[in-house]
Order: C-alpha cells, then structure tokens, then sequence
C-alpha cells in the first residue's frame, strides 16, 4: 500500500526539523527512525514511506493542552509499551484532519525540550533568539 505523498512530506519535513534541533541525531532501531538528544529518544518516527508500518509521529507531550490537543486528532493514541503512561502519543499521518507539518514540529520541539538537558535547551533557546533579532 502506498503512502499519500502528503503524509509523506509531512513525515520528512518533520524529520529534518528534529534533525536540526542542536545534538540531535538519527538512529534506526526495531526497524523505525527515531531522532535523540544525547542517546535519548524524542521522537519516534514511524514508518517513512517503506510500506512495512502506517506513517506516524511519536512525541512525549507534558503540556496538557498539547497532549490533549494532539490525542483529539484522528487516529492518535497514546504510544505503546508503556510509553503513553509517562506522555508519549503517537500521531498518525495519513488519515484526513492529521495535523499539518507545523503543529507537528512544534510538537516535536516540545518533545526535545522535555528529553533534552537544559544545556542543550538552552542552546536551542539562544539559537532562535538569534533568529528573531535578524
């Protein structure tokens, strides 16, 4: 079954977001990719267009209004294994009413900032004050 191409680009601009969040890097365990900040993952990023699983993004949300916001969204659950309990949602990508890229790196950014060190946080933090005064 083929991935529409717009979950596709949603699942690939998401990775290339968190892949640009400082210290972040890719790893391909139990066959998904995921991205980590210092060996700890932050999101899981299912699928990826090669058929074998549905195109999906796992984040840990502690906010409640994002968490509850993400779960409100078609197809969306809390993430197996346990990891729904300590905030992780899974977010599918295909289904009609899936967030846009945006929300979803803004999700992914939360989830940085959660498994992240606050030095690495901070780092984050100086980069984009950077940003806004250019």
């Amino acid at each position: 079954m083929a991935v529409p191409r717009n979950a596709l680009r949603k699942w690939e601009k998401v990775r290339d977001w968190a892949l640009r969040l400082p210290g972040a890097t890719e790893e391909h365990p139990w066959g998904d990719t995921v991205a980590k900040v210092d060996k700890k993952v932050f999101v899981f990023l299912g699928g990826g267009g090669d058929g074998g699983h549905p195109v999906a993004v796992t984040v840990k949300l502690t906010d409640e209004t994002a968490h509850a916001h993400a779960l409100a969204c078609p197809g969306a659950e809390p993430a197996g294994y346990g990891l729904g309990r300590a905030g992780w949602v899974r977010v599918p990508l295909e289904p009609a009413g899936a967030p846009a890229a945006e929300l979803l790196c803004d999700w992914v950014e939360e989830s940085y900032r959660t498994v992240a060190t606050k030095r690495r946080v901070g780092e984050l933090d100086a980069r984009t004050a950077q940003v806004e005064t250019r």
